[in-house]
């Protein structure tokens, strides 16, 4: 698959190469694993115009024999091979950087905590020193976003604050879905980029593998997913596992239950058979990967859902997880079917998400969510506002638009002004997947 927008990213990029030739740029970029950040630099700059280090679990010789070749096949000569240590290579690296403008990125940069856990503090002191002196271009780039946020974020890390730009990649935006469908299927129809969204959620290797093998509708996309030597199949467990150590097992089983349907904590402690307060707040804030919701403008916690928050591993523990041993048994046929069989059910929460996506990315709404009552008897599937000029559109989302009604949609918008007082007249509509 070619490369498809990131173009402000690509700008940003350009922007620090040429402030760091007047003073050096440490820049980090981050984003969940899969969704292009090393593909992103690498289209940014000519292979000839920087050095890609790459931060592989090898021991600490045999890893800077590799970075001083890579370094000296844009850099000739720059760094001896009698050089074998990460503190050794990066004094090489900013003693040329006095004199010659230098672009390294570095991949999987938290990495060198398995290397060499001293070298942040070796980095840190020779950043400190030199930083003011040289012309240097320095990209870490990590894909553990637990890890990277403490290396960057933790004040007790030795590089807090040391990063001059930090930069996040994200997954695809609806319309560059559309764009890529589009680039390999003339004719799409809304079934198939709903059903993109909701595999791959515009992560950039899931999409390139399913349109690279000519995976562009429902029916294909599940049986290039749930296939024997599959990419997808270990996926989520190969991601996750690095990020959650030896809690793996709570956590998984936490967003399993929460891909089954268990929205509030009680019903998820229900279905885990322990209490999951403190895991359910690193899932949100260390590791990003669930979100808590509360009914429109409400101002109590008390009905809180959560959610899995990234599309793909919402489908990865509804069905591959849930189904594992069938995958171990190698009933792929049957997984598939039952993919099929649950799809339409598992897509009305997708359709939803892609069209509060879909508003957000516009920039005209100040928030944005959904509504519910206590009792679960009335619920509104999305509302936007825009706070600056009053404007509120409430919505009904269904597969269907002929299952649309705006005078239940008008009935359950009495419910939330019985809770919620000063709503400006809202705009009705129904969305259904001929406005995706």
């Amino acid at each position: 698959m070619r490369f498809f927008d990131r173009e402000d990213k690509i700008d940003k990029l350009h922007t620090i190469l040429e402030e760091s030739a007047r003073n050096a740029q440490f820049t980090v970029i981050t984003g969940r694993r899969r969704v292009g950040k090393t593909e992103l630099v690498k289209h940014a700059f000519p292979k000839d115009h920087f050095a890609y280090l790459f931060v592989s679990r090898k021991s600490e010789i045999d890893l800077v024999q590799g970075f001083v070749e890579e370094f000296n096949r844009v850099y000739p000569d720059a760094v001896s091979r009698e050089v074998h240590t990460l503190e050794g290579f990066f004094r090489e690296v900013f003693k040329l950087a006095r004199s010659t403008p230098i672009t390294l990125f570095v991949d999987e940069f938290q990495d060198f905590s398995r290397v060499n856990p001293a070298f942040f503090s070796t980095l840190q002191g020779l950043w400190d020193r030199e930083h003011d002196s040289i012309r240097l271009n320095l990209l870490a780039c990590g894909s553990i976003n637990s890890l990277m946020r403490k290396i960057f974020l933790d004040n007790k890390e030795p590089l807090y604050g040391r990063q001059t730009a930090t930069m996040r990649v994200d997954p695809f935006s609806t319309s560059t879905l559309k764009e890529i469908l589009r680039s390999h299927k003339k004719s799409f129809t809304p079934d198939d980029l709903l059903a993109l969204w909701a595999f791959t959620g515009g992560v950039a290797k899931y999409v390139a593998l399913l349109m690279d093998a000519g995976a562009t509708s429902l029916e294909k996309m599940v049986h290039e997913i749930v296939a024997e030597d599959s990419f997808f199949l270990e996926e989520g467990r190969v991601l996750l596992s690095d990020e959650f150590g030896k809690e793996h097992s709570v956590y998984f089983s936490i967003l399993s239950a929460i891909a089954r349907g268990a929205t509030s904590r009680n019903e998820i402690e229900q279905c885990v058979g322990r209490q999951v307060g403190g895991h359910l707040t690193r899932l949100e804030e260390n590791y990003h990967l669930i979100s808590k919701t509360i009914p429109f403008r409400a101002q109590s916690t008390r009905q809180t859902r959560y959610r899995i928050s990234d599309p793909f591993y919402r489908f990865w523990f509804r069905f591959i997880f849930k189904y594992d041993y069938m995958v171990q048994m190698k009933s792929f046929d049957l997984l598939q079917r039952i993919v099929l069989r649950d799809y339409p059910v598992f897509s009305g929460f997708a359709l939803e998400e892609y069209f509060k996506a879909k508003f957000a990315e516009s920039g005209k709404w100040s928030r944005i969510g959904a509504w519910w009552d206590r009792k679960g008897e009335n619920e509104i599937d999305l509302i936007a506002e825009n706070e600056l000029d009053g404007h509120l559109v409430v919505a009904e989302v269904k597969h269907d638009a002929r299952r649309l009604s705006m005078e239940s949609l008008k009935s359950k918008f009495e419910c939330l002004t019985r809770t919620v007082s000063g709503l400006p007249t809202p705009s009705f509509t129904g969305l259904s997947l001929a406005d995706m």
